[in-house]
């Protein structure tokens, strides 16, 4: 059997990220984490539904403007910035929501709605654009896209208020190419607009944010390790909504936690929406539920959760990881994947009053870090996920060694070779890094990859076994991160989910009946 090692520092925290990287992986096991790219055609349905197809979400404390939270939701997966003359727009007939639990019940109490309308200038031509396009009252550019920003307040999942944000707001177009949008820069400035009340907002393509590696579908990375180091959806876009919002806005009394997620409900021919996609921990519904429960997975709400605790206690991935590459499963039932998943740690991002539910949770009174580290708290860095997700934590890292037993004291250094995206995230609002050309041509190197078979810094071959670990710089022994979050507090609360806690849960419920649109 190979040898796992990891750095102290990597260790400890996995006893605070298991928790939290469960928030993905509790699910059918968190074991589904290593390399689907988060939610990037994870149903049967969805996936012959791009425009409505959530692919990953992100929650965390502005780093520029502490005061505030940054919400992002992305959609579109797989997007060739070449791929014209149609390219590529929101959906029309669609409610792109981000929603807010603020009190842990599992209810939206806040939603920032997202609705498009199309614009076309001239019909009679097969072009996106006419000419260079230089702003977004180009009247070159031929096809535009605009949107509405409404806020829906709700009490026990119910509405009980509707404000307009923002009306007929610019949507940043795709980057057709360097001849058609010589300046693109300027085109995505234009596109971030105030929406009052020190509320910010933007929606048009960018950069696919989320790096790894998805050949883990082909038997775990080719069943002998010669698939891992690159970056499957480098050079690919996504379109994107996002939101700046007053962190005092977001949080209810003095609970600092939030719980995030994302959902696309579409236009039925009997005029009524219908949710068609839900997203808030990367990778949940790809990899942790199983094929016949995805769909259902995608149309139901964090209230229905119970339905799908069974898949939690006994992951599959481990016992695919078992079998190909002979590294024991870590006994079940593993409640500590549960606790982390379901309830978000505690001490670190568990509401005060929580129902286990599926969202991604963060707590806003935690600083940015001034050097994020990309395992997140199993970094010791508890700004970064399981607390919320930012754009440069490596979940797929996290999640797999969450997954082989780290917070069970199975130490490991899993990881896909893949540590950061393949071009620089933005260092202001929206933060998701511009889009590629359809210039520039595909595969180009991948600056956040490591090839199969490449050297580390020390000259060890980097493989799926070890492309998860990282140096450990600290002077303190390692035990730095052991402060964050008693090891106590994850098992106990794994017993408290597992036992009353489930009863409690499935016997709960909001006063009014089921949360209304």
């Amino acid at each position: 059997m190979p040898t796992l090692q990891t750095s102290a520092k990597a260790r400890v925290a996995a006893l605070v990220a298991a928790g939290g990287v469960l928030l993905a992986g509790g699910f059918a096991g968190l074991a589904p984490s290593p390399g689907t790219a988060s939610s990037h055609r994870e149903a049967p349905l969805i996936s012959g539904q791009p425009q409505y197809d959530n692919t990953d979400v992100y929650a965390f404390v502005s780093p520029d403007k502490p005061d505030t939270t940054t919400l992002i939701a992305n959609f579109i997966p797989f997007e060739d910035p070449a791929g014209g003359p149609n390219f590529y727009k929101f959906a029309r007939d669609a409610r792109y929501d981000l929603n807010v639990d603020n009190d842990g019940d599992s209810l939206p109490d806040l939603t920032y709605r997202f609705q498009f309308h199309d614009r076309l200038k001239n019909g009679n031509t097969f072009l996106y654009n006419t000419g260079p396009v230089t702003s977004l009252d180009d009247p070159d550019l031929n096809f535009t896209q605009t949107y509405d920003l409404t806020l829906v307040r709700r009490v026990d999942g119910n509405v009980r208020g509707i404000h307009k944000l923002i009306d007929d707001a610019p949507v940043a177009p795709s980057n057709v190419g360097r001849a058609s949008m010589p300046d693109y820069a300027t085109l995505r400035a234009q596109a971030v607009k105030p929406a009052g009340n020190g509320v910010t907002s933007f929606a048009g393509q960018a950069d696919d944010s989320f790096f790894l590696d998805l050949r883990v579908f082909d038997l775990l990375y080719g069943a002998n390790l010669k698939e891992v180091g690159n970056d499957t959806l480098s050079g690919y876009n996504v379109n994107t909504v996002a939101l700046q919002v007053p962190t005092r806005h977001l949080v209810k009394g003095q609970d600092p936690v939030i719980g995030v997620n994302s959902t696309v409900s579409r236009l039925t021919a009997s005029g009524q929406y219908t949710q068609v996609s839900r997203l808030g921990s990367p990778l949940v519904n790809e990899v942790v539920v199983p094929r016949g429960k995805k769909d259902t997975f995608n149309a139901s709400t964090p209230w229905q959760d119970a339905q799908f605790a069974g898949f939690v206690t006994d992951p599959e991935l481990p016992k695919l990881i078992e079998k190909i590459y002979k590294i024991p499963a870590p006994p079940g039932p593993r409640n500590d994947l549960v606790q982390a998943f379901l309830t978000g740690v505690p001490g670190l991002n568990q509401p005060a009053r929580v129902r286990p539910a599926e969202l991604l949770r963060l707590n806003t009174s935690i600083k940015p870090a001034a050097k994020p580290d990309r395992l997140g708290v199993l970094g010791g860095d508890k700004a970064g996920f399981p607390n919320g997700r930012r754009l440069t934590d490596d979940v797929i890292d996290i999640e797999l060694q969450a997954v082989e037993g780290e917070l069970l004291g199975k130490k490991n250094d899993l990881g896909d070779a893949v540590n950061a995206n393949d071009v620089g995230f933005e260092k202001a609002f929206p933060y998701v890094a511009q889009p590629h050309s359809g210039s520039d041509v595909r595969g180009a190197t991948k600056s956040g990859a490591k090839a199969s078979g490449a050297a580390k810094d020390d000259g060890e071959t980097v493989n799926f076994l070890n492309a998860g670990a990282v140096e450990d710089d600290s002077d303190d022994g390692g035990s730095g991160p052991l402060s964050l979050l008693p090891v106590a507090a994850l098992s106990g609360a794994g017993a408290f989910v597992l036992t009353g806690g489930l009863l409690w849960w499935r016997r709960r419920r909001p006063a009014t009946g089921r949360p209304e649109n």
